[in-house]
C-alpha cells in the first residue's frame, strides 16, 4: 500500500467517525425539539442530556478531517475549497450558530424555546448540506476553466435528483442512528417508557435508510454512472452492509423483558458496523479519484517526507486524544449518577 492509499484510509477514517458522531449529535438535538413539550416523558431531558458535553467532542473530529485533508492532500483541499465554497461556508455558518445557542442555552431560560428550535433545524441542515460533497466529488457538476480553475455548477447540482436523494438519505440516516443511540443511553439510564419511545422511532425509520441509500446510489446514474457499476462490482460489502442491519435491527426485537424490550448496546453496534462496511465498498468504488475525472489521489497527496512527518504527528495527536475520549466516555455515557440527574 503506497503513502497515498494510506493518506486516503486515515482521512476516511476521520470522516467516518465524525459522520456516525456528527449523526448523533444533530439528530440529538431534532428529537430534543420534537420531545420538547411532550408531557410523560423525558426523551427531550435524555437528549439534552446528551448533547450537553458531546456536541465539542464531535467537533474535533470535524477539525481532525479539515486538519488532515489539508496536510496530506494540499492540493485535493483546494480544489474542494473552491468548489465547495458556498456549501461549506452555510455549514460553517450554521455550525457557528447551533454551537452558540448550544453555549447560551444553558445559561439563560428567557429564549430557551428559540434555541432548541435553532439547535434542532441547523441540526437537520446541517447533515444534509454536508452530504452535498458526495454527489460533487462524483463528476458532472465541476467545470475546469482553461486556466485550470475548478468551478461548481451550481445551479445544475440543485436540479439534480441525485442532490436530493443524498438528502434524503444524510437526514434518515442522522435520525435513525440518533434515536437508536438515544434508545440505548435512555436504557443505560434505566429511563425504560423513554427507551421505548426512542426505540419505536428508530424501528420506525430504518427501513427508511435502506432505501433512501439506494435511491441515492441509483439517482447518480445521469451524472456519474461510472460509480454506479463500480458499487456493484463491490457488492459482498453492502451484501454483508445490509445482514448487519437485519441483525442489529433484530436485535430491537426481542421482548424477554417487557419494560425494556431488545438489547440496545448489540443493535448500536452492529448498525455502527453496517455503516463501516457500506462505507469501506463506497470507498474502494470511488478510488483512486477524489473528484472525479480531474483529480486522483495520487496527484494531490503530498510528499513523501511531508506525509511522514504527518503521520508520526497524528499518531502522537492521537494517543494524548485517547484517554480523553475514553475519559469522555465513562463519565457522561457509561455514569449512571450523571444520565440520571
Amino acid at each position: 500500500m503506497n503513502h497515498a492509499n494510506i493518506a486516503i484510509a486515515i482521512l476516511w477514517a476521520f470522516i467516518f467517525a465524525y459522520a456516525i458522531l456528527g449523526s448523533v449529535d444533530f439528530g440529538a438535538g431534532f428529537w430534543a425539539l420534537v420531545f420538547d413539550r411532550r408531557s410523560g416523558t423525558r426523551a427531550a431531558q435524555i437528549a439534552n442530556r446528551y448533547l450537553s458535553p458531546s456536541w465539542e467532542v464531535t467537533n474535533v473530529f470535524l477539525v481532525l478531517i479539515a486538519v488532515a485533508l489539508v496536510g496530506f492532500f494540499p492540493r485535493g483541499a483546494y480544489w474542494f475549497g473552491t468548489i465547495l465554497l458556498v456549501p461549506v461556508s452555510l455549514v460553517l455558518i450554521l455550525l457557528t450558530i447551533r454551537s452558540s445557542f448550544m453555549v447560551y442555552s444553558y445559561s439563560t431560560e428567557k429564549f430557551s424555546r428559540l434555541l432548541k428550535w435553532i439547535s434542532g433545524l441547523t441540526g437537520v441542515l446541517i447533515p444534509g448540506l454536508l452530504l452535498s460533497v458526495l454527489p460533487i466529488s462524483l463528476g458532472g457538476f465541476v467545470k475546469v476553466s482553461p486556466d485550470a480553475q475548478p468551478e461548481l455548477l451550481f445551479g445544475k447540482l440543485l436540479q439534480s435528483p441525485t442532490e436530493y436523494a443524498h438528502l434524503a438519505f444524510g437526514i434518515t440516516s442522522e435520525l435513525f442512528l440518533a434515536a437508536l443511540f438515544l434508545a440505548d443511553y435512555a436504557h443505560e439510564a434505566e429511563e425504560f417508557h423513554t427507551y421505548r419511545i426512542y426505540r419505536r422511532a428508530a424501528m420506525m425509520i430504518g427501513p427508511f435508510t435502506l432505501l433512501t441509500a439506494v435511491l441515492a446510489t441509483y439517482a447518480m446514474a445521469p451524472e456519474a454512472g461510472w460509480i454506479v457499476g463500480r458499487i456493484e462490482s463491490q457488492w459482498p460489502w453492502f451484501m454483508a452492509s445490509v445482514i448487519f442491519f437485519a441483525i442489529g435491527y433484530g436485535f430491537m426485537l426481542p421482548r424477554h423483558r417487557p419494560e425494556a424490550p431488545g438489547r440496545p448496546r448489540l443493535a448500536v453496534t452492529f448498525i455502527i458496523g453496517q455503516y463501516f462496511l457500506a462505507s469501506v465498498g463506497y470507498g474502494i468504488a470511488h478510488l483512486p479519484y477524489l473528484i472525479y475525472p480531474y483529480l486522483r489521489i495520487e496527484d494531490a497527496v503530498t510528499n513523501w517526507a511531508s506525509f511522514r512527518s504527518l503521520l508520526v504527528s497524528y499518531s502522537i495527536g492521537v494517543a494524548v486524544l485517547a484517554p480523553g475520549f475514553y475519559l469522555f466516555w465513562r463519565l457522561f455515557l457509561k455514569d449512571k449518577r450523571y444520565i440520571r440527574e
